[in-house]
């Protein structure tokens, strides 16, 4: 039976801090109230990672966390204070390194090396130049020019002989080593004699190697790999004419020796021609490309999870931890990059019964996950989207609209910005891969008579223009199960792409076929096989290509309001009504109840306070116009003149004064790291839109001007650098932002499904982007901060309360509700696992003004009210609403028993009205629960 964690705690871990540091944070997180640490990837990755998702041994810790020894004894001490521990695990890729056994043993061994058929690597690709070689994306300049400029370098070590280009290294195909050991190696023998053991050794490793080709036993050849090696490298330091014969040659192929006239890099260009790795111009894989990747990341190459041997070697220490319960669930990454998610899926839980399961998947709108998946739910990107919207309001879409069209000047709807940002990232960065599906299409079109008349560019646009109209993520056709609502996806975005593209209406009939599985009668089964094979290979792309349109450009270009351009979210949808919130809520409950309830990860795109602060802002359309305005008067002269334009332009402006409500700290001491900070956030910004810089090309004048302008927003004194207006907007937006903030911390530990919560996250978040809310934690403060709550609630609960809120900056006040409000899901475990949901009723004044939902299981009942579109109805001052501010409003309570708020202690009767300046006459949130009365000892 699965275990379903009572709330979980995201750690990050890094080399700054591994096993044993975090081992010193468990017994703050079990006095929290926190029941499973969630990790970041352990495993092996690329030395130095920051996050672990770069992983280069599946079977191995990544020793930059510590040793085996460390890890044993944080999972010991787990056990000890009764933590759970969730592993994030990554099926889907791996690293680009030459730390990457698996890859080194590919690119040296080729068919003969037991891991050939591990990476989804295509081998027999129709260009010759790829055939049987491995695309090699990674030169910051064209292959010639790296080459001849000596940046490609041969170089020799225990290893053996691999190729360097700065901090990449790949081997050598074993078998090149003789062109590299028979160069003038006449004049070796002659310098030493042909009878010099030195010369006879040398002979043998040229035989042995000679003698590979035609290994058919593995481990033999393994075996023979090892001895070569070995001996070679043994001769390299014993023999020191050997060592001048080989450095010599090393430096011949490395065109280093100035005394040879022609092509100095001729030899290690037709070395190079020999390896099974193609070097090449990092902007080729944009085009061209035979392997497949993590989105479009060149250097994390994918695996082929789909075939039993890859699953098995790549869990295998997964599932240890498993079965001896160090771990008692997974986070799999990227589920949709996955050939068969479904398949895999089952796999897995067949191998791990009890384990909790969740899936990193982001659905759109109204989207399913599919019921058929045998796990606990999502990493609860919907989640966070859906309780950002609570607090949105949508009743300011219009003006808000006016607003940011009347400002920024963009005339581009959503949708259009979206379709131009899917073919620019077509174009210039998945061109490759779209080609490979239109070769897939077209091997099964020509033995189709529907098919055989459409012409490889006809095919390419075509699936180009499915591919931008594409409405989700992925769908999950395969063989075996889809979701009802796949098969819609595909007909609307088929629909969607004839209306745009009248002139391939018989192209994109026929492709129609092929992604509905449609057959023709006398289709033969070798057929059936490569549609398929297609239509897998289709919903692996659409994915990526929607992830790095919106989330990665789309979202940095449309600035309406910034706490709704978040992963997973759609931006053109402004808020969510109190009913459809509702009706999301029943349904979680209904069908993932054990799901995660996330606000904050470490993909968001901010910090769950500043979302807050934001969602803020939705309710004071006029005054943002009014501290628009006034920024737009004070910016006159700051602005640079590049060319035809003033930059930054007024989108880019829009967006930065929104960052600056958003991410601003309190403490004015705290303003000139934050000013860092920023700049580094402005310019991925700026690359991330592609509209006036971009990664590729960046325009680092153009950067600079945007810096600069922020720059003089920053000034030491507020007052000066602010205007007036937008000064006292900031002020009022971050009060409303700091009860917003508590009421979701709330919500997320009350609702259907399990609270997570981001590290540090129990002080206030204002980060923004990857790295920057990958911060160091500092969690001893925390503990410390937690341990005098605790005192100070022991020796009066009302003066806490009182000093929380009249400090509510110092972030003690979201610490205390989380400590409580877990503590009350500790004690009421079964409610909030199984209890069922319903939205309470109002009346009275301050209509709107309120919100709650009761969670009920027998006699006992728990009731979460807080607080929301309160901001004007709350002043200029933006006071907290407590007490008299609630008029007459009153909520209806219905329980077996009277209530009590966990927060401050006060009752309410079981059932009838409880006016709501009582229930917020302390704190601007309360959790009322109602159960059966503790039965003491006779």
């Amino acid at each position: 039976m699965v275990a379903i964690p009572l709330a979980t705690y995201r750690i990050q871990l890094c080399p700054g801090f591994g096993f044993s540091q975090c081992r010193e944070v468990l017994p703050y997180l079990a006095t929290l109230g926190i029941s499973h640490l969630y990790a970041s990837p352990i495993f092996k990755a690329r030395p130095g990672s920051q996050h672990g998702y770069d992983v280069c041994d599946h079977q191995a810790l990544n020793p930059e966390l510590g040793t085996p020894e460390e890890f044993e004894a944080l999972m010991a001490l787990c056990k000890e204070l009764g933590l759970g521990w969730i592993q994030d695990i990554v099926p889907n890729h791996m690293a680009v390194s030459g730390d990457n056994g698996m890859l080194v043993d590919v690119l040296e061994n080729g068919e003969f090396s037991r891991y050939i058929k591990y990476f989804d690597i295509e081998w027999d690709h129709p260009y010759k130049s790829m055939a049987g070689r491995m695309l090699a994306p990674f030169l910051g300049s064209y292959y010639s020019q790296a080459l001849e400029s000596g940046q490609i370098q041969l170089r020799f070590d225990a290893e053996g002989f691999s190729v360097n280009y700065y901090d990449i290294k790949f081997p050598l195909r074993i078998e090149s080593y003789v062109k590299i050991l028979t160069h003038k190696i006449n004049d070796f023998r002659d310098a030493i004699g042909p009878d010099n053991p030195d010369y006879l050794k040398m002979l043998g490793i040229l035989y042995n190697i000679k003698g590979l080709t035609g290994e058919s036993r593995e481990s033999e050849r393994y075996h023979q790999l090892y001895f070569i090696k070995h001996l070679l490298f043994e001769l390299y330091q014993s023999s020191k004419i050997l060592r001048d014969f080989l450095d010599n040659n090393l430096k011949l192929f490395n065109g280093q020796d100035p005394t040879v006239s022609g092509d100095r890099f001729g030899l290690l260009d037709d070395l190079l021609a020999d390896q099974l790795f193609r070097l090449a111009f990092w902007k080729v894989a944009g085009e061209e490309i035979n392997y497949r990747r993590f989105f479009s990341i060149n250097d994390l190459i994918s695996l082929r999870v789909e075939d039993e041997a890859v699953f098995d070697h790549t869990h295998k220490l997964t599932l240890e931890y498993i079965r001896n319960q160090s771990f008692s669930g997974l986070r799999i990454d990227h589920i949709d990059g996955l050939y068969d998610p479904t398949s895999y899926l089952q796999r897995l839980r067949g191998h791990t019964p009890d384990a909790y399961l969740m899936v990193e998947k982001i659905l759109m709108w109204g989207e399913p996950l599919p019921a058929f998946w045998p796990i606990q739910g999502t990493t609860g990107y919907d989640f966070m989207n859906l309780t950002c919207g609570l607090f949105v309001q949508p009743e300011n879409e219009a003006a808000f609209t006016r607003l940011y069209v009347s400002f920024a000047g963009l005339k581009k709807s959503l949708a259009d910005i979206l379709a131009d940002k899917k073919r620019s990232m077509i174009q210039c960065y998945m061109a490759g891969d779209v080609d490979n599906l239109a070769r897939l299409v077209k091997t099964v079109s020509s033995k189709d008579r529907q098919g055989t008349d459409i012409t490889m560019l006809a095919l390419k646009q075509a699936i180009t223009e499915v591919l931008v109209q594409f409405p989700v993520y992925r769908t999950y056709i395969s063989p075996e199960a889809f979701r009802p609502a796949d098969l819609a996806y595909i007909r609307d975005a088929i629909r969607a792409t004839r209306r745009a593209n009248p002139d391939l209406q018989f192209e994109l009939a026929f492709l129609e076929r092929f992604l509905l599985l449609e057959f023709g009668e006398n289709m033969e089964s070798p057929g059936k096989r490569e549609w398929t094979h297609f239509v897998m290979r289709f919903q692996q792309v659409t994915g990526p290509l929607l992830a790095k349109a919106m989330e990665d450009s789309a979202f940095y270009v449309f600035n309406r309001l910034l706490c709704l351009n978040e992963v997973g979210g759609d931006p053109g949808r402004f808020g969510i009504p109190a009913a459809d919130w509702s009706r999301a809520m029943q349904h979680r409950m209904e069908s993932w109840p054990a799901a995660q309830n996330t606000t904050a990860t470490h993909d968001a795109k901010r910090g769950e306070d500043a979302r807050m602060r934001l969602a803020a802002l939705s309710e004071l359309p006029q005054p943002f116009a009014e501290a628009l305005k006034a920024l737009g008067s004070s910016a006159r002269g700051r602005r640079q003149r590049l060319g035809s334009r003033l930059t930054p332009d007024r989108n880019e402006a829009y967006f930065l004064y929104q960052a600056l409500l958003a991410h601003r700290p309190f403490a004015d001491a705290d303003v000139p790291a934050f000013g860092e900070r920023l700049r580094a956030y402005l310019v991925k910004a700026l690359r991330e839109a592609k509209e006036h810089s971009n990664w590729q090309s960046p325009d680092e004048q153009a950067e600079q001007a945007y810096l600069a302008y922020a720059g003089n927003l920053l000034e030491p004194d507020s007052a000066v650098a602010y205007p007036e207006a937008f000064w006292a907007l900031w002020q009022r937006v971050a009060r409303v932002g700091l009860v917003n903030s508590l009421s979701q911390t709330l919500v997320k530990i009350t609702a259907p499904g399990l609270p997570d919560f981001y590290q540090g996250t129990e002080f206030w978040d204002f980060s923004m982007v990857d790295p920057d809310n990958r911060r160091p934690v500092d969690f001893a403060l925390r503990h410390k901060t937690l341990t005098k709550l605790a005192r100070a609630d022991a020796a009066g609960r009302p003066a806490l309360l009182h000093e929380l809120l009249a400090q509510a900056e110092d972030g003690r006040i979201k610490l205390f509700l989380i400590w409580k409000g877990l503590a009350a899901r500790r004690e009421l475990a079964e409610l909030y696992r199984k209890g069922d949901f319903r939205a309470l009723e109002f009346a009275g004044g301050r209509q709107g003004m309120a919100f709650g939902f009761a969670r009920t299981l027998g006699e006992a009942t728990a009731v979460t009210l807080i607080p929301r579109f309160f901001a004007k109805a709350a002043g200029e001052e933006a006071r907290f609403p407590l007490g008299a501010f609630w008029e007459d409003a009153v909520v209806r309570l219905a329980g077996a028993h009277p209530f009590v708020d966990v927060f401050t202690g006060r009752e309410f009767p079981a059932e009838g009205l409880a006016p709501l300046q009582d229930v917020f006459s302390d704190l601007p949130f309360a959790l009322l629960v109602s159960r059966p009365p503790t039965v003491g000892p006779a």
